[in-house]
């Protein structure tokens, strides 16, 4: 007999609200490594959208989670094998970015181009969103893939051959870099009050 447990909105709720709060995280990180490429020009100002994006995901994810705790349990799905074995592959797929950067930071670093490492860091995250993609069966994923990745190899080509100094190298990958981290936290948002709808429904 499988192994069965049950899914609750509250419970995907609150995963949720850790997912936005991570969006919040790295969304902060990024625009932080724009803002180092862009100190000295007035075009830093235009950085104000992300913190209050930043703002936006953590106050809501902290709403989540307070309802999340709120709620009685409530059934709604179950989770079988087959949706175990994604989340140990989820997990796979993190610690194999995590990797992935280390990695990609010791070629760059020891091949002599300290200068990639900002794009290289970039590509990882990028590459990274492709198997997310398939596991979830996301379009979404694939889209923020295909734009990081690009982001990050024209950052790679910028600095390789010149085209852009360092610092508008890094203002360019924080830049793209916190516009997809901050579409994931948007999407994450819009998925949150819809389970919180569902939330209220059902109790």
């Amino acid at each position: 007999m499988k192994d069965e447990s049950t899914v609750k909105p509250t419970d995907k709720l609150s995963g949720i609200a850790t997912g936005m709060l991570m969006m919040a995280l790295f969304t902060g990180i990024w625009t932080v490594i724009a803002y180092i490429g862009l100190k000295t020009s007035p075009y830093k100002i235009a950085l104000i959208l992300f913190p209050v994006l930043i703002s936006i995901f953590t106050s809501y994810a902290l709403r989540f989670l307070k309802v999340s705790k709120h709620y009685p349990d409530q059934g709604i799905k179950v989770v079988s094998e087959a949706d175990k074995k994604r989340d140990k592959r989820f997990t796979y797929v993190f610690v194999g970015e995590g990797l992935g950067i280390l990695i990609g930071i010791n070629i760059v670093t020891n091949l002599g181009y300290p200068d990639l490492v900002i794009p290289v860091i970039a590509l990882v995250v990028g590459l990274h969103f492709f198997p997310l993609g398939w596991l979830f069966k996301r379009a979404q994923d694939y889209y923020l893939a295909t734009w990081s990745t690009v982001v990050a190899v024209c950052g790679i080509i910028f600095s390789f051959y010149g085209l852009l100094s360092y610092s508008w190298v890094i203002a360019f990958i924080g830049v793209g870099m916190a516009v997809a981290t901050s579409v994931y936290g948007c999407s994450m948002l819009i998925r949150g009050l819809k389970m919180r709808v569902l939330a209220d429904a059902l109790n």
